[in-house]
């Protein structure tokens, strides 16, 4: 470039502007005219300083590269649990309404729960998510949507231990849809054939059963442990005991004690007993019932309150 005046003058000009730019730099930026200024230059140079810098940095960062892959593989993992949790999220759903229906058919107030552990060995119980700080107290029903879980047999604060109606240690009162005969029911414990299949034995002997009969619990007395009208199974066959002056048959249970998640405890028996309304098919939707859903723990600490929902 030859040294002539123009190109002089172009340069004192510039070095003027660059004086400028650097005393609007540290200027006062509450001046509206200065910054208004300063932010017109920087639309201008930014941009291309925000363009060289990531071209730069695409042609430099090979170890950036592999950890924006690294972090979107993270992100799909994430993802794929929280779309698992949802999942997980309308199973319980389901079992809660069903739980409503028969609830609400019946009339009875439940508290909502999970079940968050399963007894070991021959011990046939589980172990639910709520307990005395929710007003739970022993000897209280357990039901879900299908029917008789069990009976509450100890609390802690925040859990309950739950014995299955389905084990051999346990004998409900039953009443047979739609002539309310009474009858006892005992479960098949823990067997090897695992046929699931409960045994009834009528108190009189003018009883007359025959496959496909329903069954529901009687009223305890006090209701406690069982309230009545809770839905236990249907008769399969009738067998003959030897000696037993009664109809005994074989029953299979309107709920799988293999697959139990959400359960519901009554926390206030029916006003009247409900007889065999709860029974399937049930209407829907159901008459409106009360039922209590706990709050989960969160990370930032543990503890639950009952919350009024209405539903059915």
């Amino acid at each position: 470039m030859r040294d002539t005046r123009r190109t002089r003058v172009v340069l004192v000009v510039l070095l003027v502007v660059a004086l400028a730019l650097i005393a609007l730099d540290y200027s006062d930026g509450s001046n509206s005219a200065l910054r208004a200024v300063r932010n017109a230059v920087g639309d201008v140079f930014g941009g291309a300083e925000h363009g060289t810098g990531t071209v730069a940095r695409f042609f430099s960062g090979g170890s950036s590269s592999a950890s924006q892959v690294t972090s979107l593989q993270e992100q799909v993992v994430k993802l794929r649990a929280e779309l698992a949790g949802a999942q997980l999220s309308k199973s319980d759903l389901q079992q809660l309404r069903k739980l409503l229906l028969v609830a609400g058919a019946a009339q009875y107030r439940v508290l909502a729960a999970s079940v968050i552990a399963v007894g070991t060995g021959y011990q046939q119980t589980v172990t639910i998510d709520v307990g005395s700080s929710n007003g739970v107290t022993a000897d209280e029903t357990v039901l879900n949507g299908e029917g008789l879980v069990g009976r509450v047999t100890s609390v802690t604060a925040d859990t309950a231990t739950v014995l299955l109606a389905d084990s051999r240690a346990e004998v409900v009162g039953a009443a047979v849809a739609p002539s309310g005969q009474l009858g006892s029911v005992t479960g098949p414990g823990v067997t090897a054939s695992g046929s699931g299949l409960m045994h009834l034995q009528m108190l009189s002997s003018a009883a007359v059963l025959k496959p496909g009969d329903e069954l529901v619990t009687s009223a305890s007395e006090h209701d406690r442990p069982f309230v009545p009208g809770v839905p236990i199974g249907v008769i399969t066959r009738l067998v003959s005991v030897n000696g037993a002056l009664t109809e005994a048959a074989d029953v299979r249970p309107f709920v799988d004690y293999t697959a139990l998640g959400i359960v519901g405890v009554v926390i206030v028996p029916p006003k009247h007993d409900p007889r065999f309304s709860a029974l399937p098919p049930l209407p829907h939707p159901g008459p409106t019932v009360t039922v209590t859903v706990t709050a989960r723990p969160t990370a930032a600490g543990a503890g639950s309150s009952p919350n009024p929902t209405p539903g059915g």
